[in-house]
């Protein structure tokens, strides 16, 4: 899991460029702002090894409210896995924190929304491999805080095979903030990696917030808003 983005992996005038980007972005169109916060937090992990898990036409979704995330994990066939292209180690680590053993097919984990705290998260325009992005959460009190921040692929249904709606995780963000006063946000701007394979008109970010007792307590999702042409 990428906890921190390195910035020396990134030339300082590229780093800087995605930065400004996702800022001005992010407050023009694509955030969560004006949107729905989801009451609730589906999560679907497939073994790599698993081809016929993708396409599963009883593959939970989403009540009303509800968000779901896609999580593909690393089987034991590694790179000849057939969903190989698409896994993440991330999602090892997400199973680990949900006290989850890795499943043979696929296995989902559920998180409801408890005594919500206000979140935003927000990104920037694609330039070359890298996307700008970033999460805020309007209070550090209350904390010790766990946040996650995912760059992710949305495939309608029927879009290679998925008989459902999928976001699916492309990278992934965590965070540990500390506790503070009411007053003190916290926010992290960071950009992330799009893989290969990734179609970067589909991607978006999905946040959320966890207390120290794991307990969900803010979920945020952007969405981009139609480009209006200059007159």
């Amino acid at each position: 899991m990428n906890r921190i983005t390195n910035r020396s992996t990134l030339p300082a005038a590229l780093l800087a460029m995605l930065l400004l980007a996702g800022g001005a972005q992010a407050q023009s169109s694509c955030s969560s702002d004006g949107q729905s916060a989801p009451t609730a937090l589906l999560e679907r992990f497939i073994n790599a090894d698993c081809e016929s898990c993708w396409a599963e036409r009883t593959t939970p979704e989403p009540a009303s409210g509800a968000i779901a995330v896609d999580w593909i994990a690393p089987g034991t066939r590694g790179d000849d896995a057939p969903l190989a292209a698409a896994a993440t180690t991330d999602a090892r680590e997400r199973l680990q924190a949900a006290g989850k053993a890795l499943p043979a097919q696929s296995v989902t984990a559920f998180s409801r929304l408890t005594q919500g705290r206000r979140l935003r998260v927000a990104h920037g325009l694609p330039f070359r491999d890298y996307i700008g992005t970033s999460i805020e959460l309007s209070s550090s009190a209350g904390g010790p805080w766990k946040g996650w921040l995912l760059l992710v692929e949305t495939l309608p249904a029927g879009t290679e095979g998925s008989a459902v709606e999928r976001n699916l995780v492309r990278n992934a963000l965590q965070l540990e903030w500390k506790s503070g006063p009411a007053a003190q946000r916290l926010r992290e701007a960071r950009p992330m990696r799009i893989p290969d394979g990734a179609q970067p008109d589909r991607l978006r970010v999905i946040g959320w917030v966890e207390d120290e007792q794991g307990r969900l307590r803010g979920i945020a999702q952007s969405r981009c808003a139609p480009s209006r042409e200059k007159g």
